[in-house]
């Protein structure tokens, strides 16, 4: 048996019709960038999310970035991020001239420790992004407790978190803005690049909305420089057809991870550790990541056995070339150092069935045995 990682076309053969009908409209209606479909997201989201506001964007990198500009990050301000992310949460700190601060992450949950937050604030530090990662909610209520002691912004970094909630909240809506991703392979995902930002706060939602279209909201009437990070219609087609089955979709990957729970507990005990996910939080599971101390074996093991996996993420960015110039050292970082050697990401999507999770669990067993 083989086991894909994701199941974009299964998912795409399910819904075919109504994705070709929407797309086909806005061929028809030959309006291509931030039309009537884009709006229809903008409104749908938001409601889907509890939301106020949303702004469509053409990317999840985008969103990062239009959400640090808006706040206003420049030269010589810091933001704190967790060292154990995709790099586009720091470097859109970079592309606004400010400095990412990396802080370790929770080795149960993979997200920042809230607890080595405060030690990294100075008098430049002006905002914090958690990152929701693997779509499991970060410890909002100390973050934002912080945040609002040292009077700092917070950024929710969503892209694999739609859905997700923290204590009744839904996730992107706890901070200052929420961001988001829509690339294909992300729960809510696109046929290209797409993004959002979603905020309560009219102000921030209004600088954000001119941001993405060169500063105007008028045609040819510009209040300030912006850049040109708008949806295209054909994604908001996409997207307005998958969201009528985000929520059923983000249910069957819920079961899928208790399934994964059930049989990793009963097969394995000590050999791996499963996701750990606090009661107060409803995880969405955009990864199902385990550990296991011969990760690397694992992972070649279940290759051979038509079972797909992957790493995420093999290197922390504090150890990336890319951020050599802030001088930091093998052991600064050591739970993000000592996860990055076991983390192993298995097939999770909505689709998998009953027979995969098992030759999955079988596979992994077996490799044990």
């Amino acid at each position: 048996m083989n086991v894909p990682f994701v199941d974009l076309k299964t998912q795409y053969l399910q819904i075919k019709e109504e994705i070709l009908q929407g797309i086909n409209e806005v061929l028809d209606n030959t309006a291509y960038v931030c039309g009537k479909k884009v709006k229809k997201f903008e409104e749908d989201f938001s409601k889907l999310e509890n939301a106020k506001y949303c702004v469509a964007l053409s990317s999840g990198t985008d969103a990062l970035h239009t959400a640090l500009l808006t706040i206003g990050i420049k030269s010589g301000d810091e933001v704190i991020v967790p060292v154990n992310t995709f790099i586009a949460t720091s470097e859109s700190i970079s592309l606004c001239n400010g400095k990412p601060v990396f802080v370790d992450h929770d080795e149960r949950t993979f997200n920042i420790d809230v607890n080595k937050i405060e030690e990294k604030i100075t008098n430049k530090t002006k905002a914090i992004i958690p990152v929701h990662l693997y779509g499991q909610p970060a410890e909002m209520d100390k973050i934002i407790e912080i945040a609002k002691k040292y009077k700092l912004y917070v950024i929710e970094d969503c892209s694999q978190a739609h859905l997700s909630e923290y204590k009744g909240n839904k996730t992107g809506t706890i901070g200052d803005i929420g961001t988001y991703s829509f690339y294909p392979g992300k729960n809510l995902g696109a046929y290209g690049e797409a993004g959002a930002v979603l905020t309560n706060n009219e102000e921030l939602f209004n600088s954000m909305l001119r941001f993405r279209q060169h500063g105007s909201v008028e045609k040819y009437m510009h209040d300030s420089e912006g850049h040109n990070y708008r949806m295209e219609e054909i994604q908001a087609a996409v997207l307005n057809v998958k969201l009528r089955y985000i929520e059923s979709w983000t249910e069957k990957r819920r079961q899928a991870a208790a399934k994964y729970n059930e049989q990793l507990a009963n097969l394995l005990k000590n050999e791996i550790i499963a996701p750990y996910c606090p009661e107060y939080v409803k995880a969405v599971y955009h990864l199902y990541v385990i550990r296991a101390k011969d990760r690397d074996k694992l992972g070649k093991y279940l290759n051979s056995k038509g079972v797909q996996n992957a790493l995420h993420y093999p290197v922390p960015l504090h150890m990336q070339k890319a951020y050599s110039y802030l001088k930091h050292k093998e052991g600064d970082f050591p739970v993000a150092e000592k996860c990055c050697k076991e983390i192993l990401s298995i097939p999770m999507f909505p689709e998998i069935s009953d027979e995969q999770i098992n030759y999955v669990c079988e596979s992994i067993k077996s490799f044990f045995d």
